[in-house]
């Protein structure tokens, strides 16, 4: 039987997102990687784990499910429940998304599904968040953004389809509608991220780091905008650009990164390793964020990122 999730006592809900832990062929990179997420796993004791995509890299590993075991049973290990969504590097070569999908499944404390067969993707599925009475107090979605584009006349990575955005409409009007008509608190997972990561740093008042481009999908098919009108996302988490960390709102959506986990992939020096953490408050609309660094100290207040564009409107 699966985990069921749950606020705490004291109505908190905390959440480590490892995101880019870039698994390969064992050695002394993987080994650091492994010990930081389990020195991230002891001090902040989370209710959740959610790995944002590129938990191995496919077509550079030895054995790609041992490489996934290993990165997965430091979880496991503690007895944590977890989630993943897949990253364009998971299944680039030697494994597909089933397969891989098929794998984590398997394991005691995993809540990771496939998700509906009918619409792109493998991963596209919503996890509930019990009050201490058992109601459904919070929801927590998690997409597949895809890999590369799959249109050889469009440039880049991939997106969350047209057919992903209204499965995730649906889903959000049902627990609407189950909550009274009023929507509920939610969080939403990915791996690459939305293009409105790019608009909220030009536009917005923004906390963190951009040391590289935001690698988003030249389309846009609409999910923030469905996040907008639906009214239940309260924040957004991706990876895949690892010198990127902040976070900003943008239409009162927080739309933040994670903190690159792996040591086995591309990084910046005196950028450290390390992990985003996040709280949610059970029956408020807001959580709180921070970010665990290797060296133990916790990031709560990054710095601040002035808008490029001033608003005409």
């Amino acid at each position: 039987m699966k985990q069921s999730l749950s606020f705490r006592q004291d109505g908190t809900f905390t959440i480590v997102q490892f995101t880019d832990v870039h698994m390969k062929s064992g050695g002394e990179a993987d080994d650091r990687t492994l010990s930081l997420m389990q020195m991230i796993l002891e001090t902040e004791r989370p209710d959740l784990v959610v790995f944002t995509g590129d938990v191995i890299e496919d077509k550079h590993c030895d054995e790609p499910l041992q490489r996934f075991h290993n990165a997965v049973s430091v979880v496991e290990n503690t007895q944590t429940p977890w989630a993943l969504v897949f990253g364009n590097h998971d299944t680039e070569a030697k494994l597909t998304r089933e397969q891989l999908m098929g794998a984590a499944t398997q394991y005691e404390f995993a809540l990771a599904e496939a998700g509906p067969e009918d619409i792109g993707g493998v991963g596209n599925y919503v996890l509930s968040v019990g009050d201490v009475n058992g109601n459904v107090a919070a929801s927590l979605y998690f997409f597949d953004s895809g890999s590369v584009s799959p249109h050889s006349h469009v440039k880049g990575y991939g997106w969350v389809g047209r057919d992903q955005v209204a499965w995730y409409e649906t889903m959000s009007r049902e627990r609407t509608q189950s909550n009274n008509g009023i929507p509920l608190p939610s969080l939403a997972f990915l791996h690459i991220p939305l293009p409105e990561y790019n608009e909220v740093w030009q536009q917005e008042v923004c906390y963190g780091s951009k040391n590289e481009r935001v690698c988003c999908p030249r389309i846009n098919t609409g999910l923030f905008s469905a996040m907008v009108e639906m009214g239940d996302v309260m924040g957004t988490f991706a990876g895949h650009d690892h010198l990127n960390d902040y976070w900003g709102a943008k239409h009162g959506i927080r739309l933040c990164y994670g903190r690159a986990t792996g040591y086995n992939t591309y990084g910046r020096e005196g950028f450290a390793h390390g992990a985003r953490i996040i709280r949610l408050h059970q029956g408020k609309s807001e959580f709180e964020t921070w970010i665990r660094l290797e060296d133990g100290s916790s990031l709560t207040n990054q710095p601040e990122h002035q808008p490029e564009y001033v608003h005409l409107y």
